[in-house]
């Protein structure tokens, strides 16, 4: 703590300070428990889903497997089919929740999110390049969804921060952004066989079917890449929430932590669009729903991203039980995303007439 700190803190904060005390965190209660009522939630929903499937499992089951008893059917479905699906289900959720949040907050806007603002529609059709027209996988698929998704982004950002960041004007050329990139995605679907383009379309709706363990490292590199850069760089999103005037005249210059923060936001979302497809609304919803529990301005990174984790294992975990045949994770998300959209939309209007 440095002298200049204050020594009283709010209500509902803890203090938690490194032995040497060069490193000093700031806790708030409830965004504590809500991170870990998220968290053991989504462990629940996970360890239910490696029961359910064709081949059913008691927990009893699935517990001997992991721990490396069971027979090679057991651990076949266990190890190779469904424990990769549901650890790419958690770090997929917790990545998207986590560049919503990010974005949101830069741009004080609930409407900012990833596929909104056209982030993964350029990392789709970087991937799609790559895997349909060039024949890529693995790390040439990552890098084809790096590559539209940073070009989408630079994009955007050249337009909608000509004159300062501004929220809705992030959202309307990001809009148009991704409709134009749609079309790009159409465009390609049309110049490929039936087959690729099948597959391709239920990849770009997004699914957790058939995720084996080099998607797990994907999905784990979004998050790899992410917390560590927030751990430095977050402590600046409350100055970036007040606008590039007010927070220049309080810190110094906050273009850099702004990049920084954005380019974070844009990598964790394309390496989930690489190990998943690029999942509708939960980069929009998770950070809404913590924000609303925690009834403040700044809704907290890690339970956004608990909440998306539980999000997407829970809609995978839907998609397969509850439709007579199994959907992408994709469709569920955006049933349970669209209603949110829409009451966005709304509250943004009666403020905007309201003001």
């Amino acid at each position: 703590m440095t002298a200049t700190e204050p020594r009283v803190l709010p209500r509902d904060t803890l203090l938690l300070r490194s032995p040497g005390r060069r490193v000093v965190l700031r806790v708030q209660r409830r965004s504590a428990l809500l991170t870990v009522l998220f968290t053991a939630a989504a462990l629940a929903v996970g360890a239910w889903s490696l029961t359910v499937g064709h081949y059913p499992l008691t927990t009893a089951d699935v517990l001997r497997v992991l721990g490396g008893g069971g027979t090679l059917i057991e651990y076949d479905v266990v190890v190779a089919d469904r424990l990769p699906r549901v650890l790419t289900g958690l770090c997929v959720g917790a990545a998207f929740a986590l560049a919503g949040a990010i974005l949101q907050r830069i741009a004080t806007n609930p409407l900012v999110s990833p596929e909104i603002i056209g982030i993964n529609a350029g990392a789709s059709l970087g991937a799609l390049v790559v895997s349909a027209v060039l024949g890529g996988t693995g790390l040439w698929l990552v890098g084809g969804a790096l590559a539209g998704a940073f070009v989408a982004m630079a994009s955007i950002l050249a337009v909608a921060t000509k004159d300062g960041l501004d929220g809705y004007r992030l959202v309307l050329v990001g809009i148009g952004v991704t409709a134009m990139l749609s079309s790009a995605i159409a465009f390609v679907l049309t110049r490929v066989d039936a087959y690729q383009a099948h597959t391709a379309a239920m990849w770009l709706t997004g699914s957790l079917a058939n995720r084996d363990w080099p998607h797990v490292w994907f999905a784990a590199a979004a998050l790899v890449v992410t917390v560590p850069v927030l751990i430095v760089s977050a402590r600046s999103l409350p100055l970036l929430e007040l606008g590039d005037e007010l927070a220049n005249s309080l810190a110094g210059r906050r273009g850099p932590h702004r990049t920084v923060l954005i380019v974070v936001a844009a990598a964790a979302a394309t390496l989930a669009t690489a190990a998943a497809g690029p999942i509708a609304f939960v980069a929009l919803v998770a950070p809404q729903i913590v924000r609303r529990l925690l009834a403040e301005r700044g809704a907290g990174l890690a339970p956004a991203a608990a909440a998306g984790a539980l999000l997407v294992v829970a809609a995978d975990l839907a998609a397969r039980r509850l439709f007579p045949a199994e959907l992408p994770v994709g469709v569920v998300t955006a049933l349970l995303g669209t209603p949110v959209l829409v009451y966005l939309l709304a509250r943004a209007t009666r403020i905007g007439h309201a003001g």
